[in-house]
């Protein structure tokens, strides 16, 4: 009797455990269906799933060919300073153009507009491949060119940037744009993953020319994908101001608001200093660490893992109060980083601390970016994001300038050290001035709000 009993007992407790971890299995995938369905809500979108389908090649085939470009640089010359002087060439055209860009955003086409960017690049890129691989490109005239066509892409750039960034509101609208922003952001730095990965090896097996030829193929995919996209309609209003006075109004816009004014001046410094610590890849994997072309990848692919990763946890999130405080952590947490890879001579920590830096100064950027598009006027929206590729993108040409110069004289760990400890200043400075005004100023207006 007391064995028929338990052996009832038993069954009973067996059913109520399987009914228990049936309705937990049942919450636990409902929860993961709710936080997949958060984080890529912005993929609802048809012409926002184009657009990622076509980008993700299309960037890949980018990382291929800039991975490429400064192991070309480095190998034909072994200068510093060149490297310097690639990165300075390739990003100043934004500093004094992406102005004319956010002005032809705010009136004129804008699909038109990226279609013609990408177009023109797939140009450079094949014209850049079919030097390189019928020997044209030799010695210092060689890497010369090299630049010269950098510094054409980059003036393509600095249109297509503003253009780009504004455009997005109209493939997903306001509701879901800070997700589109972070899922822009990850497939850029998803890319990144890949692209530097693959550069590597191709560029060991059959050399830089292909790695070129490549990236203009992918060109193709993001241009089928604009021409396949629905766009609605937009008035477009008529220009009665030139790009001079568009860049001054967008300006006084941003340094008028405290938390894009100071939050942009932060990503400035970001970029003229920690950023720099790309110029100096070939440097680290050859020098430094012993390596070759696929040590230079991999370097690039764990920055680029690490960035991935940052921009798919911010487009997780639904509430954007105390962008201020993750600004100023993921800054901080970046500034750290680059210190301890300015002394490291080991492969597997430089790998560790660039997947952390590429996470920390990712989450910087998409927060900035999401801040900034939260609080502009549409009709602005072109012009302030130009303001926002001055002050990120258009700074970075000039760091680069300064990385080879001051590399040049104490080294790249050195100048390392110094980019570091600028960064790390930067950021206790907005920390104590304007994360913890903002907090306290939270805090005032709830506690009036609850009396």
């Amino acid at each position: 009797m007391l064995t028929r009993l338990g052996f009832l007992a038993s069954n009973e407790w067996r059913k109520i455990i399987s009914s228990f971890s049936t309705r937990q299995s049942a919450i636990l995938s409902t929860r993961f269906r709710a936080n997949l369905s958060t984080r890529f809500r912005a993929m609802q979108h048809r012409n926002f799933q184009l657009f990622i389908a076509g980008q993700l090649t299309s960037l890949i085939g980018t990382w291929m060919q800039t991975t490429a470009q400064l192991w070309l640089v480095y190998r034909l010359t072994g200068s510093a300073a060149l490297l310097g002087i690639f990165g300075f060439v390739s990003q100043v055209p934004m500093l004094f153009l992406s102005s004319l860009g956010g002005y032809l955003g705010d009136h004129y086409n804008r699909h038109r507009g990226v279609i013609a960017t990408q177009t023109v690049s797939m140009v450079l890129a094949f014209v850049l491949s079919a030097l390189t691989l019928t020997g044209r490109i030799q010695g210092w005239h060689g890497a010369w060119v090299v630049i010269a066509i950098a510094f054409m892409l980059g003036t393509v750039n600095a249109f297509d940037v503003p253009i780009r960034q504004a455009f997005l509101v109209q493939m997903v609208g306001k509701e879901d744009l800070p997700n589109a922003i972070a899922l822009n952001s990850s497939i850029f730095n998803g890319a990144r993953v890949v692209g530097p990965a693959i550069a590597g090896f191709t560029v060991a097996w059959v050399g830089e020319g292909w790695c070129f030829f490549l990236n203009g193929v992918s060109f193709v995919a993001v241009i089928v994908a604009l021409l396949m996209m629905r766009i609605a309609k937009t008035e477009i209003k008529p220009s009665d101001e030139s790009p001079l006075q568009s860049l001054v109004q967008g300006f006084r816009f941003a340094m008028s608001d405290l938390p894009i004014r100071s939050t942009l001046l932060l990503l400035s410094v970001l970029s003229l200093f920690g950023l720099q610590y790309s110029v100096f890849m070939p440097i680290y994997a050859q020098d430094i660490l012993k390596g070759n072309a696929r040590t230079l990848g991999l370097l690039m692919s764990a920055a680029g893992v690490g960035a991935v990763l940052g921009a798919l946890h911010f487009a997780a999130r639904t509430d954007y109060k105390g962008l201020a405080r993750w600004i100023a952590a993921t800054s901080t947490t970046c500034a750290i980083g680059l210190l301890i890879f300015s002394a490291a001579k080991s492969f597997w920590l430089c790998v560790a601390v660039l997947f952390v830096v590429g996470f920390a100064a990712t989450s910087q950027m998409a927060a900035t970016n999401t801040l900034v598009q939260n609080r502009v006027p549409d009709e602005l929206r072109s012009r302030v994001m130009a303001v926002y590729a001055t002050m990120f993108m258009g700074v970075q040409p000039i760091g680069a300038l300064i990385a080879g110069g001051v590399a040049k004289r104490i080294g790249a760990p050195h100048t390392l050290t110094v980019f570091g400890s600028l960064v790390l200043l930067g950021s206790l400075v907005f920390v104590s001035r304007v994360a913890m005004r903002l907090r306290r100023t939270g805090e005032t207006t709830k506690a009036v709000a609850d009396d």
